[in-house]
C-alpha cells in the first residue's frame, strides 16, 4: 500500500549516542524522552499548521492534518486519507502538491523541484531550536535517573 501521509523525524544532533544512552536507563526514562520529544514536536506542528494556514488553499486545508506523533526524537505527519475540501478529497493527494507544487495542475503553485512551500521549510528553519531544546531535556531525564537510580 502506497503512503499516505509525510513524517518528518526532526535532525537532532548527537541522537544516536544520546538514545544508546538510554538503553541502560528504566522504561520511565524512555518514557519521560517520549513526553519531552512529543512537546517540542508539538511546538512544530503548530508552527507548520501555521504556516500552511498562510500558504494558499490546498495548504490551509492540508494544515488542518499536521500532528506530533510520540516518539523518542520529534516526529510531525501531515496528510493521511482524511477527507478535505469541497470535493472531499484525500489530505495525501492535496498533500504533495501544496508542500512542492505542481507543473501539471494550475490549483497548485509553480513546481519547486527540491525546494518546499511550507511544511518542510519551517520544521527545518527550527531544528537548531529543536535540537538544542531535545538534547537538554535528554541530558536532564539522564542526570536524572543516574543521580536519583
Amino acid at each position: 500500500m502506497a503512503r499516505t501521509s509525510l513524517t518528518m523525524t526532526v535532525r537532532v544532533d548527537g541522537v544516536h549516542e544520546t538514545l544508546d544512552a538510554f538503553r541502560d536507563l528504566p522504561k520511565d526514562a524512555n518514557d519521560q524522552l517520549r513526553d519531552r520529544a512529543q512537546r517540542l514536536a508539538q511546538l512544530l506542528a503548530d508552527r507548520a499548521t501555521q504556516s500552511g494556514r498562510a500558504e494558499g488553499r490546498q495548504a490551509r486545508l492540508v494544515a488542518t492534518t499536521v500532528k506530533a506523533r510520540r516518539d523518542r526524537v520529534p516526529v510531525v505527519e501531515a496528510g493521511g486519507t482524511k477527507r478535505l475540501g469541497r470535493n472531499r478529497a484525500p489530505a495525501f493527494k492535496l498533500l504533495f502538491g501544496s508542500e512542492f507544487g505542481s507543473r501539471r495542475y494550475r490549483q497548485f503553485r509553480p513546481h519547486l523541484g527540491r525546494g518546499s512551500y511550507w511544511f518542510f521549510k519551517t520544521i527545518e528553519s527550527e531544528e537548531a531550536l529543536i535540537s538544542r531544546e531535545w538534547n537538554a531535556a535528554a541530558d536532564e531525564i539522564i542526570d536524572e535517573f543516574t543521580r536519583g537510580g
